[in-house]
C-alpha cells in the first residue's frame, strides 16, 4: 500500500534536488536515512524530512511497520521562481532568478 508526503516551496533548484533524489530511491528507508545524513548537500535535509514524514504517515495511519517500507517513487517538482534585478555594469539590470522546488516521496512496503 503506497503512502506519500510532499514538502513544497524548497527555497534550492529542482535540479539540486534532483540528484540527491536520484540517489535514494529504492532503497529502505532506514538505509535512504543514513545515506541522507552522510551526504553533504544541503538538499539531503529537506530528502530526509520528506521521507521521515512519509514513514510516519505509513505507520501511523495505515499501520505499517516501518522496517518493511521503502523509497518507491521520489521527485522533485519545479516550484514558484521569484524575479528579482541586480545592477549590473553600467547600471543594467540583470535578472537574479530564485527557483523552489517540491518534494514528493512514496514509500511502499517490500512484501507486495
Amino acid at each position: 500500500m503506497e503512502v506519500s508526503a510532499t514538502t513544497k516551496y524548497i527555497h534550492m533548484s529542482q535540479r539540486k534536488v534532483k540528484l540527491v533524489a536520484d540517489a535514494v530511491r529504492g532503497m529502505p528507508v532506514q538505509a535512504a536515512l543514513n545515506a541522507l545524513r552522510l551526504m553533504p548537500q544541503r538538499a539531503a535535509i529537506a530528502v530526509a524530512k520528506t521521507i521521515k514524514s512519509a514513514a510516519a504517515n505509513a505507520e501511523n495511519n495505515r499501520n505499517l511497520s516501518p522496517e518493511d517500507l521503502y523509497v518507491a517513487r521520489i521527485t522533485a517538482d519545479k516550484g514558484p521562481t521569484a524575479k528579482r534585478f541586480r545592477a549590473q555594469a553600467r547600471g543594467r539590470p540583470a535578472p537574479l532568478l530564485k527557483r523552489s522546488s517540491h518534494i514528493t516521496v512514496t514509500v511502499d512496503e517490500k512484501g507486495e
